[in-house]
């Protein structure tokens, strides 16, 4: 039961970070108006992301997947990606080095919100599996990979097809 109550926790305070202060940090008009709560904000999105992505790392090893080797090598690659991108963009933020910054924060959004996004397409899968005869340990980690690359390729995307933005005075 505690173990059920601490996955929950994480995923509240997943859902908080994530998809509520997440995308604050990518709007120009608020990081110019209010630049300190931009970087608190940003702080508190790092030091959740690092306990989200250590955690899915830990829950990859110590819980049975699904989808079974497939869907654990998924979640432990992406995660092992996510946490790096965390710290690639907190090494660029303390080197002031903005566009850097940018686009590593970007792609560790992405991988963040692949978890969301990989609901539906295992909807999709159990809603086909009558006429593809697929079972759950068989599309669990195609889901994922699924998921997860299709948000890498949108932050990529993004990264390249949007100039960055004029960065902030930092002092």
């Amino acid at each position: 039961m505690a173990r059920r109550a601490t996955v929950l926790s994480y995923c509240v305070v997943d859902n908080l970070s994530r998809s509520r202060l997440g995308p604050l940090q990518f709007s120009t008009a608020i990081r110019a108006r209010h630049l300190r709560w931009h970087r608190w904000n940003g702080r508190v999105f790092v030091i959740c992301g690092l306990v989200i992505g250590t955690s899915a790392l830990v829950m990859s090893f110590g819980m049975p997947a699904i989808g079974g080797v497939n869907q654990a090598v998924a979640t432990t690659l992406f995660a092992i990606f996510f946490l790096f991108a965390l710290c690639k963009a907190f090494w660029h933020i303390r080197r002031r080095e903005i566009a850097l910054h940018r686009q590593w924060m970007i792609r560790a959004f992405a991988v963040g919100l692949a978890v969301a996004t990989i609901r539906p397409i295992v909807g999709i899968f159990f809603a086909t599996s009558p006429l593809t005869g697929l079972t759950p340990h068989e599309f669990f980690g195609i889901a994922f990979w699924i998921g997860f690359v299709l948000h890498l390729i949108a932050a990529e995307a993004w990264i390249h097809l949007t100039p960055p933005q004029p960065a902030a005075v930092i002092g």
